[in-house]
């Protein structure tokens, strides 16, 4: 898709948006404890199987649209999204008023409060990747050091036991304290996730899992490290990545810290989640802004008419003309390509691309979306 065919189509589908996009959002600046575990409580749905641990992005082209996105979206929207830390990246870089994070996985969620715990008890980037890792903190690093210093320093350190235990506890701790107290099989499903950033330190990847064979045995080639995808630039060689700068990183833990990220339990393709979220944003007035799916649509094409569903489901959020679809295409799909913008490719894997979210509903209730290769060909 040419970049005039993408201004007419969004200017076309400027007359498919709802009224609610002119209301002024109610949307509270910060949410109260008691509120957030209400809405992670309410919106969830059973958590369900995936075939990857997935802790961490394996998208090293993911911060490609950012330029783009900044663009065309204004902050102060509402931000969805699906996985673990790449959303930081897209939330630090979009500046939404709320998020909500969806994923089949309760241990995606799990992370996500393990993040939130280590987000908010962390001073700078440094303290933070000290508690993340379990490596006492290096000297010589400050708030002006760069990613890259930060994380070759934090790849020479030794991993310390008695600081891994002392963190872990601190994390339950302090969830605890902000309302969050823990059943048996969340904790121990935190223990996992939280041993394997231990064990593997800044070198862990989207593979790992201690013993070898990450991800339950799932996963070939070679993936980017936590490191790599933390020093990753966009096409211009500009690094948007959330601890790329001590402002990314003290922006999400103030975000964090007023509770405007809440974790979701929920399929895309199922009966509550999104559609509960729907519910609320029309509520309080707000719209969609963005919302990655990663590759998800891709497997959800692999499942009977599960892709359907979720894209009834999307319909039901509040959008307007520049509220857009982020996806990434380097998850093993071969073909239709054609119409989508030039990819360039980073360590073997492709750009995420970008999409407006009424355009795609429109071929959709027109008929017009058959496979993911029909998706894919709507991107840019």
């Amino acid at each position: 898709m040419n970049r005039h065919t993408w201004k007419t189509l969004a200017a076309a589908a400027v007359a498919l948006a709802p009224a609610v996009a002119i209301a002024q959002s109610t949307i509270p600046s910060r949410l109260s404890d008691k509120e957030i575990w209400q809405l992670n409580a309410e919106f969830s749905e059973a958590g369900g199987y995936f075939r990857s641990d997935n802790l961490l992005s394996n998208e090293t082209g993911f911060q490609a649209v950012i330029p783009y996105l900044r663009g065309v979206i204004k902050p102060g929207g509402v931000y969805l999204g699906v996985g673990p830390e790449q959303n930081f990246t897209y939330i630090v870089s979009l500046q939404p008023k709320i998020a909500f994070i969806f994923d089949i996985r309760r241990g995606n969620m799990i992370e996500h409060l393990m993040y939130k715990a280590l987000l908010e008890t962390s001073a700078d980037r440094a303290d933070f990747l000290s508690k993340l890792f379990c490596r006492p903190r290096p000297p010589g690093l400050d708030t002006s050091s760069s990613p890259q210093k930060l994380f070759e320093a934090y790849i020479a350190a030794t991993p310390d036991t008695m600081l891994y235990k002392k963190n872990f506890a601190a994390i339950k701790a302090h969830l605890a304290s902000r309302g969050f107290a823990m059943g048996d099989s969340d904790v121990k499903s935190m223990e996992y996730i939280y041993s394997q950033f231990y064990e593997a330190g800044p070198q862990i990847n989207y593979n790992f899992s201690s013993g070898g064979g990450g991800g339950g045995g799932f996963g070939r080639g070679n993936m980017p490290t936590y490191a790599t995808l933390q020093v990753a630039t966009d096409t211009a060689g500009k690094n948007w990545a959330y601890l790329a700068t001590e402002a990314n990183y003290r922006w999400l833990k103030d975000f964090e810290m007023r509770n405007l990220l809440v974790p979701v339990v929920g399929n895309f393709a199922g009966p509550k989640a999104i559609r509960a979220v729907a519910q609320y944003l029309k509520d309080h007035h707000a719209v969609v802004s963005a919302f990655y799916t990663s590759n998800v649509e891709q497997y959800l094409f692999q499942q009977d008419d599960e892709w359907s569903r979720f894209y009834k489901n999307v319909a039901t959020l509040p959008l307007d003309s520049s509220s857009s679809f982020i996806r990434s295409i380097g998850g093993g799909f071969r073909g239709g390509y054609s119409n989508a913008m030039p990819q360039m490719r980073y360590g073997g894997r492709l750009a995420s691309v970008t999409s407006g979210i009424q355009d795609l509903l429109k071929a959709f209730n027109d008929g017009k979306i058959q496979w993911y290769g029909d998706v894919i060909g709507m991107s840019r």
